[in-house]
């Protein structure tokens, strides 16, 4: 009770209440209210008797903003945070509006951005896919209007619990709300590692907010234990609201669901163009009073409280539930593929691959022929005045959409023949596929269940049901996945420095030095640590510093191994030895390595940036490596790079470079640095702390945290040379590069491999191309000719084959090495003569590894299979292979194994024949 003890529920006639259905604890004006108010506990009175006067989507938005803004406590109106958290190492979408808040702001560690502050937060939470259109409520995609405040505790408060309440009445009788409707009901609240009471605002059966007060957070040893988990409080304490801008239009409405409230158009347009009717005109009391009692029922109760079958009220109900989740999803995909998420098999872009696939099923069910590409577009249309930016991605959206609906098709029909397989040998075994083998084919091929049942029914098979949460399921697996989690370093290392203070860098203070003194502050395991270095830590795909420490007054050299920050305290691995505490050391770093890692560095900026301005704002770092010689960015893009789009990218990034832009690199406030760059400076990960240091190229062509050495000047980089790029994952590009020296290295050694290809062709080098394409004519007219007279000998060698035929029992038998000749050919000559009843093995000794293949004829294969005795010799021998009862082919026997096992496949099928013998 303490924690819902609130000073203005006791000034405004509030009584405190237990729902009488549910159980829970509740405030309310209302002295003869008997519930909570909540679905279940309450139908949605609103349904055709609207809450408050109808008004749309951007006033319901802008009421709220102002609303706050214009308050006594003066909210900052915030702009939106992206959909996709880039912030944060532990999701990948935005589930919430304090979500732009954790963890940073959240812990202390950070100040916030204002306080208090105000904001519309489009979220994305994909748990609840399956009841998507089915309950009339849920969303993927929606809008939290929250209102923060964020408190310390022994500082100045901003304000608590009684002052949320109070703004939350306020907002809703500004509105035109019945506030003797309205409930306020106690639940507990978790999420993202916090936790604390919460009040669900609750009216006319509809839950329209939450009020969360924010004062704990997950510890090990915690001694506040909540459903299993163990809390502490937070040194902060924070007011977490979060207002469901749509369910208030929906509210104002009065809709039978909340998607004819804010998808009317897009609805309209999906129902003409999949040919049905809207049943609100053709069943209109059948719908209202299914939307009424929908959040309290489930639908086979309903449909006996209608009056009619669940059967009926299905085939009425699941046509326009499918169209609504169309629209939601729509929406979702807009909002996902404009803020930069490459469909792909992992991370965010799993997400949206998920989602594009339930569309595409959806659309091709309803036989709706309109392209998805086409319904996303109508849906930013919409969203313009309020989301310009979606718009300014049209482009982007549409070729990505349409590329995936191409991938789409192409993977139902390769994955036919996998899930028939797989029916197959789970029909043999006369079980069901299980649920695990489904999510497995979704995961790993990206079938859709449904798929699976249907070509597994033409195989009479049988397949588990499909529970009705599948996507929720496989959507769950994957968003609570971490993008990267630290190591932890051997050893406890950590608690060990806790104490020690932050080592100064000196190699941001002195970049181009290579040699410096320090004193050593400690010895932890076999790192020395120094209580200011040059040698730069590993870390942001940037190797560390090689060098020595020479001991003073020991004439002692230490040669350093690897060098480690934790917590801002930087280890310098040794080989060997240890040093005092107090010692005075020379240290010494590798200035050419450095200064290799460093133009890398600084020229992965410059390439990413350009690949961004050519290929698009899509483009994302997806992970790096800085080596001496070479270096290598990862990128997201939906598709290869192009041959001219490499050379547009190697052209665009050595402009930069010879434009000689000044690189910056300063320490500036988190917050400040968000809102001036936006959070396109997280490409290299998630840096700690309040203060972050940003490196900035020219007025501000590329702006990223990052905390690896740069050159000042783009010049200093020297060129760059993009060696090759390859796909290393769905979604992934990889940009191999070399800069500076190592660049020019790059470029001689492809000069010299010119050189060398134009001398062993006796040509100019200007001449290659066009001498190595008419070698390359010579060759293919010669390996034709060589083909055919190939072709001509296995004409010819059936026949001598069959004049060295042995007789074992009954059957004529023959076994021959022909070196030279490949499997196909040895398939063809065995195929030939074991129609003509002649029982058959061939080797052929091609490469490092002996081929070979096996056939007998149809009358004879069930004495002797061929697969089996093909596997007997493979198997005995190395290698491996398959096949039917009259034909097999194999591989992998070494090469001088091969005789012996022609030698064995005889032995063999002479005394299978044999023993078929004596049975008779």
């Amino acid at each position: 009770m303490s924690d819902y003890d609130i000073k203005y529920f006791k000034e405004n006639g509030f009584t405190r209440k237990k729902c009488e259905k549910c159980g829970s604890h509740f405030w309310t004006r209302d002295k003869d209210r008997k519930t909570c108010g909540d679905a279940p506990c309450e139908i949605y009175s609103f349904i055709g008797k609207p809450i408050f006067n109808e008004r749309s989507i951007e006033e319901i938005r802008e009421s709220f903003l102002s609303f706050f803004e214009h308050c006594s406590h003066k909210h900052t109106r915030m702009k939106r945070y992206p959909v996709v958290a880039r912030w944060r190492d532990d999701i990948y979408l935005n589930i919430a509006s304090i979500a732009n808040f954790q963890p940073f702001v959240t812990s202390g560690k950070v100040p916030p951005p204002a306080n208090p502050l105000v904001i519309s937060q489009p979220c994305i939470r994909l748990e609840d896919l399956e009841s998507i259109g089915k309950t009339g409520r849920h969303l993927t995609t929606f809008e939290m209007m929250g209102h923060h405040a964020f408190n310390k505790r022994g500082g100045e408060e901003i304000y608590w619990k009684n002052e949320t309440v109070k703004y939350c009445d306020g907002f809703l009788r500004q509105l035109g709300v019945d506030m003797d409707n309205v409930t306020y009901k106690e639940a507990p609240w978790m999420g993202g590692g916090n936790a604390g009471p919460c009040l669900e605002v609750i009216t006319n059966g509809l839950e329209l907010a939450t009020l969360v007060f924010m004062d704990l957070e997950l510890s090990p040893r915690g001694e506040i234990r909540i459903k299993g988990q163990r809390y502490n409080k937070m040194d902060t304490y924070i007011v977490d609201t979060g207002y469901g801008l749509e369910r208030f239009v929906w509210a104002s409405k009065g809709t039978p669901t909340v998607y004819d409230a804010i998808f009317p158009d897009i609805i309209h347009e999906l129902v003409n163009a999949a040919g049905v009717k809207h049943p609100l005109e053709t069943h209109p009391e059948i719908i209202i009073q299914h939307a009424a009692m929908s959040g309290a029922m489930k639908r086979v109760e309903i449909a006996k409280k209608l009056g009619v079958s669940f059967e009926s009220l299905k085939t009425v109900l699941e046509p326009i539930e499918t169209i609504y989740a169309i629209a939601d999803h729509t929406k979702c995909l807009a909002f996902m593929l404009a803020d930069g998420v490459v469909p792909s098999n992992a991370r965010e872009g799993y997400l949206a691959r998920l989602v594009l696939r339930r569309v595409f099923r959806m659309l091709k069910s309803m036989r709706i022929e309109i392209p998805l590409e086409d319904i996303v577009v109508m849906q930013i249309k919409t969203l313009r005045n309020s989301f310009p930016e979606l718009e300014k991605a049209v482009d982007r959206i549409v070729e990505l959409v349409s590329l995936e609906h191409r991938r789409y098709e192409e993977t139902l029909l390769k994955g036919e023949r996998i899930v028939r397989q797989m029916a197959r040998r789970y029909k043999e075994e006369k079980q069901k596929i299980p649920l695990d083998v489904l999510i497995n084919l979704y995961d790993t091929y990206g079938l859709p269940p449904e798929f699976a049942k249907e070509v597994v029914f033409n195989q009479e098979a049988n397949i588990v049901d499909i529970p009705e949460n599948f996507y929720s399921l496989v959507a769950s697996m994957h968003s609570e996945e971490r993008r990267g989690e630290m190591e932890p370093i051997a050893g406890g290392i950590e608690e060990k420095t806790k104490l020690i203070p932050a080592t100064q860098k000196l190699y941001y203070e002195k970049p181009s030095a290579v040699d410096f003194e320090a004193t050593v502050l400690d010895f932890v395991d076999d790192s020395v640590i120094l209580d200011k270095t040059l040698f730069f830590p590993e870390g942001g795909g940037q190797p560390a510093d090689a060098g020595s420490l020479t001991v003073k007054g020991e004439n002692r050299t230490l040669k350093v191994q690897d060098v480690q920050e934790v917590d801002g305290v930087i280890l310098h691995k040794i080989e060997t030895g240890r040093v005092s505490k107090g010692a005075v050391v020379s240290g010494h770093i590798d200035g050419a390595r450095r200064i290799a890692h460093t133009r890398h560095h600084s020229a992965t900026h410059v390439v990413v940036c350009a690949a961004r301005k050519v290929l698009g704002e899509h483009v994302w770092q997806a992970g790096a490596q800085k080596g001496e010689k070479r270096a290598r960015i990862d990128i997201t893009h939906f598709k290869r790079i192009s041959d001219d789009e490499r050379s547009e990218i190697e052209m665009l990034a050595n402009r930069i470079v010879m434009e000689d832009k000044e690189i910056r690199a300063n320490f500036e406030d988190r917050n400040e640095a968000e809102q001036k760059y936006g959070f396109r400076i997280y490409q290299g990960g998630v840096p700690p702390g309040e203060k972050i240091r940003i490196v900035r190229i020219g007025e501000d062509e590329d702006v990223q945290a990052c905390a690896g050495t740069h050159c000042s000047k783009t010049g200093e980089i020297g060129p760059i040379k993009i060696l090759r790029t390859e796909r290393i994952q769905d979604g992934i590009e990889r940009i191999e590069y070399s800069a500076g020296e190592a660049a020019v290295k790059e470029i001689q050694s492809l000069e010299e491999l010119i050189r060398k290809s134009a001398s062993v062709l006796r040509v100019p080098a200007d001449k290659l191309p066009a001498a190595v394409e008419r070698f390359f004519e010579e060759w293919k007219q010669l390996r034709k000719e060589n083909e055919r007279l190939r072709g001509k000998i296995a004409e010819l060698e059936p026949e001598r084959l069959k004049r060295k035929a042995k007789k074992i029992s009954d059957v004529d038998c023959i076994d021959e090495v022909l070196p030279t000749v490949s499997v196909k050919e040895l398939m063809n000559i065995s195929s030939q003569i074991a129609d003509d009843g002649y029982a058959i093995m061939l080797f052929s000794k091609e490469g490092d590894r002996g081929s070979v293949v096996a056939a007998v004829p149809p009358d004879l294969s069930a004495r002797i299979s061929a697969s089996e005795w093909l596997q007997h010799v493979t198997k005995k021998y190395g290698g491996g292979g398959g096949g039917t009862a009259t034909i097999a082919q194999g591989g992998g026997i070494k090469i001088e194994l091969v005789d012996e096992a022609r030698v064995e496949g005889m032995r063999f099928i002479e005394e299978k024949l044999k023993r078929g013998e004596q049975k008779k």
